[in-house]
């Protein structure tokens, strides 16, 4: 069977990972860029996705690269704690989560493929636009998928909400645990903060995120030069006893600017040959820390699917999660904490029980475990999606 990737971006080459561990040995990466470069900011990957990473034999690079997350902590625009709890190992699942430069994760998986499927597997400079004479076409071609505009031709640009996002990082004091992954705002205007390197010095990837006056251009690119001076100015009161907001941003060499973003989701993936993967199957709004994890689901799923002879189980168990889940990220996810505090309490508060009581609070971040398919229990006991390379075909 002749596979064909379009994208070598994190769900493309974990598919080309998961293909081939599966038996397929005919597959190929096309990646329209000249050149495969680390580009981008931090990300995290949520104990579902290092799951099948882990079963895709890649534990240990993921330990070198990574920060292993403590904790997830909301707080509200003054710093004082809404919701906190612990995340990967300390949560009770059997996989670590891990912050990471997306980058640095790309070039893993690429030196993977490479190592697996041959230095001809991945081909950059190659732009696929639609189905050709492969036995399937798998698009993993982004916010800006060239195979979805085949199948779904005249969509257009994606959707904009209004928000404008700030990426950065800086070199910075350890805060809270040295390993916290913390959100402080209201629901309108955010900062985001977590470790990507620890050690001699930490490196804090942040998102800063508000209104954007104006119309947003270059939807979906996230590599646009920001103005740190700018960033700052709509931060200048954001001091708290942990943490110096205004001092991370400055801080940075620089930023980038991203309109949030994300696709309607689609009735249909699947069209003869060729099915969709990752972003653009299913882009969605950077909440909850999902996207890269929600693609490498996606590949292993398929993988899964493909050498069971069943294409169609792929869309019909990956389409209506994704779909939830890009419906919830529209409705700010787990994230929503901090805009009830703002609504209750606007000029802020001495006890959140007061304001959001603990048993609401607990069932939103439960909620959105399920949703997104990390609940502790149902991950640790899922059957694996790893298949025997011999039943591939």
């Amino acid at each position: 069977m002749r596979i064909v990737i379009a994208g070598a971006g994190i769900g493309g080459l974990t598919a080309a990972l998961s293909l081939h561990a599966a038996g397929f040995e005919d597959v190929t990466v096309h990646e329209a860029a000249p050149e495969i470069r680390p580009l981008g900011v931090g990300i995290n990957l949520l104990p579902h996705a290092v799951r099948e990473l882990t079963e895709l034999g890649l534990a240990d690079r993921l330990a070198e690269i990574g920060v292993a997350t403590a904790e997830l902590a909301y707080f509200n625009r003054y710093g004082t704690p809404i919701w906190s709890e612990p995340r990967g190992l300390a949560a009770g699942y059997a996989w670590p989560q891990y912050s990471v430069h997306r980058g640095r994760l790309q070039m893993l998986l690429l030196e993977a493929v490479v190592d697996r499927l041959g230095p001809d597997a991945v081909r950059a400079g190659s732009r696929i636009t639609g189905p050709g004479s492969e036995d399937l076409l798998i698009g993993a071609d982004g916010i800006h998928s060239a195979v979805r505009a085949h199948l779904y031709p005249g969509e257009g640009p994606p959707p904009w909400n209004g928000l404008v996002l700030w990426r950065g990082v800086t070199y910075g004091e350890p805060f809270l645990t040295g390993r916290s992954m913390i959100m402080a705002g209201d629901g309108t205007q955010k900062f985001v903060a977590y470790p990507i390197e620890t050690g001699d010095r930490t490196l804090i990837n942040w998102i800063a995120e508000r209104p954007l006056d104006g119309d947003a251009s270059d939807r979906g690119n996230w590599n646009r030069p920001a103005d740190l001076a700018e960033i700052g100015r709509h931060f200048a009161g954001w001091h708290f006893d942990w943490l110096d907001v205004p001092g991370i941003i400055a801080g940075a060499e620089t930023a980038y600017e991203y309109p949030m973003v994300d696709r309607d989701p689609l009735p249909r993936w699947t069209f003869g040959n060729v099915t969709l993967l990752g972003d653009a199957a299913h882009a969605m709004y950077p909440i909850g820390s999902n996207g890269a994890s929600q693609a490498i689901i996606d590949a292993r799923v398929l993988a899964y699917a493909l050498a069971r002879g069943d294409l169609a189980a792929y869309e019909e168990t990956r389409r209506p999660a994704t779909t939830a889940l890009q419906l919830s990220n529209r409705e700010m996810g787990p994230e929503i904490v901090m805009k009830l505090a703002h609504e209750r309490a606007p000029g802020g508060f001495d006890d959140i029980e007061q304001v959001i009581p603990h048993t609401e609070r607990a069932e939103i971040a439960a909620s959105y475990k399920r949703t997104a398919g990390f609940d502790p229990a149902s991950l640790n006991e899922r059957p694996s999606w790893s298949v025997d390379r011999s039943a591939a075909s």
